[in-house]
């Protein structure tokens, strides 16, 4: 007889450990599910799951799930849901309705569109939304009524603009924007006055809104990255120095005027300079 393709063991392997996990963690009613890398291409290969509302915590990383049943709302006391690196195209409408759905990773998906009412979690704090095809077209309209969120993670995704409601989150404390296509920051970022960490690298920004200056972004504890960008000279000059330099300048008299003067004058973009296929690490 011939013998099966050893491709096809691991794959099976992986299933067989991952109902082991599940029954188990149905006999003791753990409220964690462990499932990464177990060769899972759909829910349906987990059976009974909807019906385990004790669970608190799943993560399905680095599994094929292309599709989330809109059951999974049924959990209502997930807190941690991580499905990073799947093939995910579309989320259920009924995701948002998670009550007690604190951490959402659905970083490494395919998605280019958002649900309408994603903007509804009730106690989200961490959506992580890197490597997607997502764009400010994306966005459903309640989306930046997520005011419990802290961090943000929209890396490595098709964003030309930000929206201005982005200064709604206001207690966001972590917003990640790198390598994008970004041509433009809006000024209401500047209300998040709790923003410590803010990743604009790898864009096509050339200019910051001066109300960048009301953040705290140059004590120790805080974060600002912002090269690979064709900034205009005098930012680009003060780059060289150090952040503190920059946010010094951006608060001054003088970078106003150039800022109205390069706003008014609202030159064409310029050409994307990161090369979308030269992903800065995620660490």
């Amino acid at each position: 007889m011939d013998q099966a393709p050893v491709s096809c063991i691991p794959v099976q392997g992986k299933h067989s450990k991952a109902i082991k996990v599940l029954d188990e963690s149905k006999e003791i009613k753990n409220p964690e599910l462990e499932l990464a890398d177990k060769g899972l291409s759909s829910f349906e290969e987990l059976p009974g799951l909807m019906n385990m509302l004790y669970i608190t915590r799943i993560t399905l990383s680095h599994n094929k799930i292309k599709e989330i049943p809109p059951g999974l709302a049924n959990l209502v006391n997930l807190e941690i849901l991580t499905l990073f690196n799947n093939q995910i195209e579309t989320l259920p409408t009924s995701l948002s309705s998670l009550p007690k759905l604190r951490i959402l990773n659905l970083g490494m998906n395919r998605l280019s569109t958002l649900p309408r009412g994603f903007g509804a979690f009730p106690v989200l704090e961490v959506l992580d939304l890197t490597y997607n095809n997502l764009s400010e077209k994306s966005l459903p309209g309640n989306f930046f009524m997520l005011e419990t969120l802290r961090a943000l993670y929209l890396a490595d995704n098709d964003f030309e603009v930000l929206p201005p409601e982005i200064g709604n989150l206001k207690n966001l404390q972590i917003l990640v924007l790198r390598e994008n296509d970004l041509i433009d920051i809006p000024k209401e970022l500047g209300n998040l006055t709790r923003l410590r960490e803010l990743h604009i690298q790898a864009n096509r920004l050339t200019v910051l809104p001066p109300e960048i200056g009301n953040l705290d972004l140059a004590s120790h504890k805080s974060v600002l990255k912002m090269e690979f960008n064709p900034w205009v000279t005098p930012i680009a000059d003060q780059l060289q120095v150090g952040i503190s330099h920059v946010l010094e300048y951006i608060r001054s008299e003088t970078y106003k005027y150039v800022y109205s003067r390069h706003m008014s004058a609202r030159a064409p973009p310029p050409p994307i300079i990161n090369d979308k296929s030269r992903k800065i690490s995620r660490l």
